[in-house]
């Protein structure tokens, strides 16, 4: 495994398991421990998936110890404002079974950003949380927020992938050390990407499959990746991805196919009208 340090001096591995649209009751906890148990050691879940509690199981069931295990989980706009922010981290808590969670995001950037952010940190400050972030955030909606924290967050978790590669973004968050971890690493199956032959040489070349140099060369760009499946096949060889290094011609070949376009657009009023009118619990 590979880990990248986070601005707040915490590491993060380079690869996680999402559980993003995996049904609860059973299928999270079934593919969370099959995921631990092929070697992953980061698990990212959010209030929004309704799978916390799945999730916090199979951590727990494992075996492993807890400290080598790097939980994510995200607060939803509902739970924003400073009245209702401290609940709604304690719940996650709760649904988790966990004393703290190692990463947690502000899921969507709307609503009272400014004070779920400061809720963040006071959590953190606490020992609730070990890092602290933010998702979705786009170059403009960073700079409308970010300046006023006191704080930098450690992590942006975007989508992101070798057609939508977030270079304008890349540019504001470099320079502070924050980590963009990828949302739909694999373009959500695009078969247009994995048939490229960008990817499809070099999968030749060293033994691996199409997605597997996806992941690698998002890796070695320095992002956290988050491949999600509930295939064990699949789980397993998401995380095959060490080992060998893609050199600087096939990575200059795939950061060749960046369109700037991705399926999600943050500033879109209508996104921000959709994602704060949807409610997570009562």
């Amino acid at each position: 495994m590979e880990y990248f340090e986070l601005n707040d001096g915490n590491k993060i591995p380079a690869i996680g398991f999402g559980v993003f649209m995996i049904p609860a009751d059973g299928p999270t906890y079934e593919a969370t421990l099959a995921a631990l148990e092929a070697g992953y050691r980061h698990i990212d879940t959010a209030a929004a998936y309704m799978n916390e509690q799945d999730v916090g199981r199979a951590v727990r069931d494992s075996g492993i110890p807890r400290e080598e295990i790097f939980v994510t989980s995200k607060l939803w706009p509902q739970d924003y404002a400073a009245a209702d922010a401290p609940a709604g981290i304690r719940r996650t808590l709760d649904n988790l079974g966990l004393d703290y969670i190692d990463l947690m995001l502000l899921h969507q950037p709307y609503g009272p950003v400014d004070e779920a952010w400061a809720a963040l940190e006071e959590a953190k400050e606490q020992g609730l949380i070990r890092s602290i972030g933010v998702s979705n955030m786009t170059p403009k909606i960073w700079n409308q927020w970010i300046p006023g924290f006191k704080t930098v967050p450690a992590v942006n978790q975007v989508e992101c992938n070798p057609t939508f590669q977030q270079r304008a973004l890349r540019e504001v968050l470099e320079p502070l050390g924050v980590v963009v971890e990828c949302w739909y690493p694999l373009g959500h199956g695009n078969a247009e990407l994995l048939g490229n032959p960008a990817i499809t040489g070099p999968a030749a070349k060293y033994g691996k499959d199409a997605g597997q140099i996806v992941l690698r060369f998002e890796v070695q760009e320095g992002f956290v990746v988050l491949p999600k499946s509930t295939k064990p096949a699949r789980i397993k060889s998401n995380l095959d991805i060490f080992g060998f290094e893609l050199t600087d011609a096939e990575m200059d070949a795939i950061r060749a196919l960046d369109t700037g376009k991705g399926t999600h657009d943050p500033d879109d009023p209508i996104n921000a009208e959709r994602l704060l009118s949807f409610r997570v619990h009562d």
